[in-house]
């Protein structure tokens, strides 16, 4: 990894850590409120330990430089630095205690809520360290395991067939995305972490292909065996269904409507800023619109902030984001852009039913007509809404080149195949501990 990308920046980090600090502060005398009962003048001593949490917080900081050059995500010895940075932030609270500029009611309660201060503050700041990490190495292993393969069903659920999968995804050709059986009984199941789909005839796949993004071949064992000889033993005992029920559909659109909603509210301070710095940079238009391709093929205008100069796109055809020198972006827009605060407006989206939180990136029809002439599979995508944030997303970045694209797309059958209400959720995660941990997309 190049020098200048080894470490986060560390004024993102220090803000990120002390946010979460007085978060994590506030949590803990709210806990203390709620054990304890009525505590007089509580708003006042709330407001007084938030203040000292943030002065104890930047003296940890500052001690123990915990916040210049941590090494993306987490190491053993980053880790040390922050607990010593959170054992100094207690002892400076312990004395801000004492000399009674938070009143506590005895000795017990004042040490009942540093301990609790601790702990919380411990949990949010390796949490956001150790889990970026973990998920990212996993993420890299997935996409690894998709991008640029063939994917393939494998016939029957015998010994045979698990073989034949097995020795397929070991190669850098295939990915088994499941089973494929003629026994309606087994359809959902999960063998050795694979989900065995049903068809009355092993040529009747047309369905499979839109609930799977396209399947490339089914592969056949040389000495086929029947469904039941497999051991019950090796079946995963709850039925699992791939992509998401019914259910998970309602659940899915409810949380977009409700999440879209609650976020526009809160974050309209924040999007009063921005469209007022848009505007004030150079007097044009704050939103920028443009027509993309959704559900069911259908185009609807996508919003955001407007990022570029107003005569970004006069030529005759479209260009696509090269990055943060890109020359047409303003400097609001560059800010905008590294932060994501441009694309806030999509929530509006959101709300109205034209995309959803997580889902694929929508693009404009004349790079899909470039896409769908080198992988006709994009129109899999036309069944579920596009998305805020997407799988994709993640680990393939802006893309800027046709290649990029096709690499998306595999990414996106990918979350076509697996998606659920927990890997929804999963993204969304992902999504906030890169914005936090500076990691770019």
């Amino acid at each position: 990894m190049p020098e200048q990308t080894k470490y986060n920046d560390s004024r993102r980090v220090l803000l990120q850590d002390s946010i979460l600090s007085v978060l994590a502060s506030l949590l803990s005398i709210l806990l203390l409120r709620w054990l304890t009962g009525e505590v007089p003048g509580f708003v006042t001593i709330v407001l007084r330990w938030i203040g000292c949490s943030l002065v104890a917080s930047l003296a940890g900081y500052f001690a123990t430089g915990c916040y210049r050059y941590v090494r993306r995500y987490a190491t053993i010895r980053s880790l040390g630095h922050v607990v010593l940075a959170i054992v100094v932030k207690e002892a400076v609270l312990a004395v801000l205690l004492l000399l009674r500029f938070v009143p506590a009611a005895s000795a017990m309660m004042a040490l009942s809520l540093l301990l609790a201060d601790f702990l919380l503050t411990c949990v949010f700041l390796l949490y956001i360290r150790v889990a970026a990490r973990l998920f990212s190495t996993k993420g890299d292993d997935e996409v690894n395991a998709v991008v640029g393969k063939k994917n393939v069903l494998v016939a029957g659920t015998g010994e045979a067939s698990l073989a034949l999968a097995d020795e397929a995804d070991s190669g850098d050709i295939y990915n088994v995305v499941g089973l494929l059986s003629r026994n309606r009984e087994m359809e959902g199941r999960v063998i050795h972490d694979r989900i065995v789909y049903w068809c009355e005839s092993f040529h009747e796949v047309d369905s499979l292909q839109w609930r799977l993004g396209g399947i490339d071949a089914i592969l056949f064992p040389n000495e086929p065996e029947g469904d039941d000889s497999i051991s019950e033993s090796t079946i995963t005992d709850h039925p699992q269904h791939d992509g998401m029920s019914a259910f998970g559909r309602v659940v899915k659109r409810s949380f977009d409507a409700a999440a879209s909603a609650g976020l526009l509210l809160v974050f309209s301070p924040l999007i009063g800023l921005c469209a007022a710095a848009v505007k004030l940079e150079d007097r044009g238009k704050v939103l920028y619109d443009q027509e993309r391709i959704g559900l069911h093929g259908r185009p609807f205008h996508i919003y955001k902030f407007r990022s570029m100069r107003e005569d970004a796109e006069a030529v005759d055809s479209p260009q696509l984001y090269s990055g943060e020198e890109d020359p047409r972006l303003t400097r609001v827009g560059r800010f905008l852009r590294a932060h994501h605060l441009d694309e806030l407006p999509q929530l509006w989206n959101v709300l109205r039913g034209d995309m959803s939180l997580i889902g694929y990136r929508p693009e404009r029809a004349y790079y899909i007509g470039q896409i769908m002439e080198r992988n006709p599979r994009y129109r899999y995508l036309y069944q579920i809404r596009p998305g805020v944030t997407s799988y994709a997303t993640l680990y393939n970045g802006y893309t800027d080149t046709l290649e990029k694209m096709l690499k998306r797309l595999d990414l996106d059958l990918y979350y076509l195949r697996n998606r659920s209400v927990w890997f929804d959720l999963k993204v969304l995660g992902l999504t906030f501990l890169s914005i936090v941990v500076g990691r770019k997309f």
